[in-house]
């Protein structure tokens, strides 16, 4: 989720945690754990900060270690750990219970997400991302929002932010049951389906969709229950050519490579350089796939010469990333 999101979240945490007598019963109690509930929700998106390197390593690495098993004892311990230097009559036990819930909450969530995150680490590296909500979900986002406008309104704080959970947990569902049935008619139009991936987007009935097959990848979306194919590709395997090995050693490309399940590539040659183009399927928005990653290589020694992943709107703007070497 989103860090506006995250944020509403520890303090609806807080809030439920004042259901707990060892908590509720003591207002400095009650302050140590809405500021614990409030930085865990936090602390795993620290890894946020890589991408002042490159987006490389952003991508490679954004909502892997720090989402994995280890860091979220570690995150539920050193918070804990810094507030009892403040706190010093807090209840240890009761502290490190509700910094957990927060930071496994974070953790729980983003898995949602059609990003997800390497939360079975390290028994396992896959990505797990169940794709029903969007990083910023509106509908989540509010009603945190008119449950803390209750709460400072004068509502009992734990069991408003409770209530807000058991309306959240139903829409949680709803969209699940939503998600089935795009899948259900998808298993209708389309045979020898592999792989289907499903993208969330702010909007409640509009979902984008990507396709695994067995010869083709078809790219897709969803609105107001309709589900439309919009692209086919053929499903043609990535060469194991001298060019192709070479792009596939920049750090660019690979980090593309290890986050993006569902791709098409392309090889132009031109004067000088091979250009290497791979574009991930699921991010399909007006007609474009904006999330690419981009390597040139020398046709005579086949070294890089320039690369770049990311986020790109206009063919225009990639050129300049290029251009300055962004490699």
């Amino acid at each position: 989720m989103d860090t506006g999101t995250h944020v509403v979240m520890g303090v609806a945490l807080g809030g439920i945690a004042t259901l707990d007598p060892v908590v509720g019963m003591d207002p400095s109690m009650a302050q140590a754990v809405m500021i614990a509930t409030i930085a865990g929700s936090q602390a795993p998106d620290i890894d946020t900060v890589l991408k002042l390197k490159n987006n490389a390593v952003y991508i490679r690495h954004h909502r892997g270690f720090t989402h994995s098993i280890p860091a979220v004892l570690a995150w539920s311990l050193m918070i804990p750990g810094i507030l009892m230097l403040f706190y010093h009559e807090a209840n240890l036990l009761h502290l490190w219970l509700w910094t957990l819930a927060a930071v496994a909450l974070h953790v729980f969530v983003d898995i949602f997400n059609a990003y997800g995150t390497q939360a079975i680490r390290p028994f396992s590296r896959k990505w797990v991302a169940l794709g029903l909500i969007n990083t910023f979900d509106p509908f989540i986002f509010v009603s945190h929002l008119i449950a803390i406008a209750f709460w400072l309104a004068g509502a009992h704080q734990g069991y408003t932010f409770l209530a807000l959970y058991i309306v959240l947990a139903g829409y949680y569902l709803v969209r699940y049951f939503m998600q089935r049935k795009i899948k259900h008619e998808l298993r209708e139009k389309i045979d020898d389906i592999e792989e289907i991936i499903i993208s969330p987007t702010m909007k409640f009935r509009q979902w984008r969709i990507a396709v695994k097959a067995k010869s083709a990848f078809y790219v897709g979306r969803s609105m107001d229950g309709n589900v439309v194919i919009v692209d086919t590709f053929n499903r043609v395997p990535v060469p194991d050519t001298d060019v192709m090995k070479a792009a596939k050693q920049d750090k660019n490309i690979s980090a593309f490579l290890s986050f993006s399940p569902v791709y098409k590539w392309e090889i132009d040659t031109y004067k000088d350089h091979y250009e290497v183009r791979f574009i991930d399927l699921r991010y399909r928005s007006k007609g474009h796939y904006p999330f690419v990653a981009i390597a040139h290589i020398d046709r005579d020694s086949l070294e890089l010469i320039t690369s770049y992943t990311g986020w790109i709107f206009s063919e225009e703007k990639l050129q300049k990333k290029l251009k300055l070497g962004s490699v």
